[in-house]
């Protein structure tokens, strides 16, 4: 097996996988799989110029959106540096074109982390990236489709290695473009299933990712608040 060190998976993944099966208690029962979709088509009149950081940080959801039961978590430090892939020569192509330590490479983000109390310890994540249409669409389904390409892989951070199955999910219709995975993430002995939707409406791509359950409880609301600020 090959072995690369690489942060293509800045977009979260890798340390939600290390923050939930090596740091945590909880682990996601084991979701079934369906498919994926990216569909091209709605608005080409969307504006090429990037929003703001500022602008986009308007859009997040906060804890007044999402209800009772939720806390907002401290973002973590990115160990991209420290983050090999193992077994997955689609990730390794893609880890100098990704950015390093920040997410995906695009020209604004900005981001939100919250854990959900309410019947068990679990977490949703909601990021925000402004760029020109195309190359929002270009960036994430490189990322998606290298991900995917790749049934099973493995990364390990530091001392602790997490195996990572990928499945494709159903993406919702809506927005311009979709995108939606499932992972499986096992390690220590524990086990955790992390949904990620990724939606494009013109210039701004919401990602979700998170417990299936509340991933899909909140992307209508969060798409919503992306084009509607309040």
């Amino acid at each position: 097996m090959r072995r690369s060190t690489t942060t293509v998976l800045g977009l979260g993944a890798v340390f939600t996988a290390l923050a939930l099966t090596g740091c945590a208690g909880h682990a996601e029962p084991a979701a079934t799989s369906a498919s994926a979709s990216a569909h091209r088509g709605g608005s080409t009149a969307a504006a090429s110029v990037p929003l703001s950081s500022a602008q986009l940080d308007q859009r997040l959801l906060n804890i007044g959106d999402l209800g009772e039961g939720y806390t907002r978590k401290p973002e973590a430090p990115r160990r991209n540096d420290d983050v090999t892939v193992i077994g997955c020569p689609a990730l390794e192509k893609l880890g100098s074109s990704a950015a390093t330590g920040s997410g995906l490479d695009f020209a604004r983000k900005a981001k939100a982390s919250f854990a959900y109390s309410g019947s068990s310890s679990s977490e949703v994540s909601e990021e925000l990236y402004s760029d020109s249409p195309a190359k929002l669409s270009t960036g994430i389904s490189k990322v998606f489709d290298a991900m995917l390409s790749c049934p099973s892989y493995q990364v390990a951070s530091g001392s602790t290695a997490v195996d990572i199955d990928t499945a494709k999910s159903a993406a919702p219709d809506l927005g311009d473009e979709q995108w939606s995975q499932l992972l499986t993430f096992s390690a220590g002995g524990q086990r955790s299933v992390v949904k990620q939707t990724a939606i494009r409406t013109g210039n701004i791509l919401l990602l979700v990712s998170g417990s299936p359950g509340l991933v899909d409880a909140h992307l209508d609301e969060a798409l919503t608040k992306v084009r509607t600020p309040r």
